[in-house]
C-alpha cells in the first residue's frame, strides 16, 4: 500500500506490542529533521572562556585595564578565567595571589559570579568567573526598551506629513582651485 502511493513504511516504535509503523516519505522526513537541527544550531549561543593573566605584583594601571577587559568579556556573555602567575620565590607567597583574586571578585561582584574557586595548578593560581544572570537579564531588558523606543521614533517620523519637514540646504560649494600651477590641495610634497 505504501509503495503504491510512492511512500515508505517506517517502523516508529519497534518495542511496542504490536510494533507501530507509519506511512511517510522517509527522505522528506530526514530532510526536514536535518533542517530543524541546523536551525537549532544557529540559535545556540557558544560561550567562550577568555583568559586574563595577572601577577602578584601587577601595577595599578595594568590591573585596572585587565579588570576592564574582564568586565567586557562578562558583558558579552563569555566566561573569564583569571590566572595569577608566580615566578621564583613568589611561589612561596601564595596568599598574595589569593589577595589579587579576592580583589578581582570584589570589583566585579555586580557582573560576575564565581564558577570555579581559586586553585593552584603548577605555578599558576586561577579561578573562573561566569556572567551574573541578573546582569545579563538587565542588559536584555535595556536592549528591548531601546529597541521599542527606536521603533516608536521611526513610526513617528514615518507618520509625519512629508511637507512639514524643514528643507535641507545643499552643502556649501568649495571654491575652484586657481589655475596658476600651484598645488593647493594640502597633500604631502
Amino acid at each position: 500500500m505504501a509503495q503504491e502511493g510512492g511512500f515508505d513504511l517506517v517502523e516508529v516504535s519497534p518495542l511496542a506490542k504490536p510494533p507501530v509503523c507509519k506511512i511517510m516519505d522517509y527522505g522528506k522526513f530526514k530532510y526536514t529533521e536535518k533542517k530543524q537541527q541546523n536551525e537549532a544550531k544557529k540559535k545556540q549561543v557558544v560561550v567562550q572562556v577568555k583568559e586574563v593573566k595577572l601577577r602578584p605584583r601587577t601595577e595599578a594601571h595594568d590591573y585596572e585595564v585587565k579588570i576592564r577587559k574582564i568586565r567586557e568579556f562578562l558583558e558579552d556573555s563569555n566566561k573569564a578565567r583569571v590566572t595569577v602567575m608566580f615566578r621564583g620565590r613568589e611561589l612561596s607567597h601564595r596568599e598574595l595571589g589569593h589577595k589579587v583574586l579576592e580583589r578581582v571578585v570584589g570589583e566585579l561582584k555586580e557582573v560576575a559570579v564565581i564558577e570555579s574557586a581559586a586553585r593552584m595548578e603548577g605555578r599558576q593560581m586561577f579561578m573562573i568567573l561566569a556572567p551574573n544572570p541578573r546582569m545579563l537579564q538587565s542588559q536584555r531588558d535595556r536592549a528591548k526598551a531601546l529597541g521599542a523606543a527606536a521603533g516608536a521614533a521611526t513610526a513617528a517620523l514615518s507618520a509625519a506629513a512629508p511637507g512639514t519637514a524643514a528643507p535641507s540646504e545643499p552643502p556649501a560649494a568649495r571654491p575652484a582651485p586657481e589655475a596658476d600651477g600651484k598645488d593647493t590641495g594640502g597633500g604631502a610634497s
